[in-house]
């Protein structure tokens, strides 16, 4: 018995800085990913992008890394998170799969940008009506995709930080932190669906600073401290396997 209760620590931990390394790696690429992609947001993104056409193309890889890692930190909480609520353990990882999803669609999308951009001036803008048309509606795919992205991570992150919350696998003070501030990242995504602010506006901005801290803190915690016992304990005949 107290064999198979050291292996349980044992792969909590290795689980928990899996999970907690994937938050950096996830929260990093994302912000370093809007760095490079930058001429894709100006107003004179045709020609922007095709002067940048290679760190537009290592802004995109780095959206892929983003959106791999953001799925792979539900997939890797999933095997502990299952033991006490299966099913928002499963939900979980299906949002942020989603999530992942229209991350990488975006991606595509300004890949796409990418592509018109160098034919719009290799042509010397023979037609400027078709490429403007064109990039606007890529443009428009980055943008939607991206918005919809978030939709899906904020429920992903509420349904296992509810788990959290519920459980006590990490200080329910940082749980509840959590649970505010996908509340408040979900406000300034409706704001956006509805046109009251734009997308990397101040209001937005502001509104998602809480979750953002949140995630890093709670990287941080899994790494260094990991799982702690939960004080609601795991259905009897829960398995360890994953």
């Amino acid at each position: 018995m107290s064999a198979g209760i050291t292996d349980y620590e044992g792969q909590d931990r290795g689980i928990a800085r899996i999970a907690g390394a994937l938050f950096i790696i996830a929260t990093a690429a994302s912000l370093l990913s809007t760095v490079f992609l930058k001429s894709a947001g100006s107003s004179d993104y045709l020609s922007g992008v095709a002067a940048n056409g290679g760190q537009v193309a290592l802004g995109v890889l780095i959206r892929f890394i983003a959106a791999f890692a953001s799925a792979a930190i539900a997939i890797s909480l999933y095997p502990v998170l299952r033991r006490y609520r299966k099913g928002l353990a499963l939900g979980a990882v299906g949002f942020r799969v989603i999530e992942a999803t229209f991350y990488v669609l975006g991606a595509i999308s300004v890949l796409l940008l990418l592509t018109l951009s160098q034919e719009f001036v290799k042509t010397g803008a023979a037609d400027p009506g078709y490429f403007n048309t064109s990039g606007t509606l890529l443009k428009a795919l980055d943008d939607w995709s991206g918005l919809a992205g978030v939709f899906a991570f904020y429920v992903g992150g509420l349904l296992y930080y509810c788990v959290f919350y519920q459980t006590r696998l990490v200080s329910r003070w940082l749980s509840a932190w959590g649970v505010v501030g996908v509340t408040l990242g979900t406000v300034a995504a409706l704001l956006i669906l509805f046109g009251a602010t734009g997308s990397m506006s101040t209001v937005q901005i502001v509104l998602n600073i809480p979750i953002g801290i949140n995630e890093i803190v709670l990287a941080v915690w899994l790494i260094v401290k990991g799982f702690r016992p939960s004080a609601v304990p795991a259905p009897t005949g829960s398995s360890v396997a994953v």
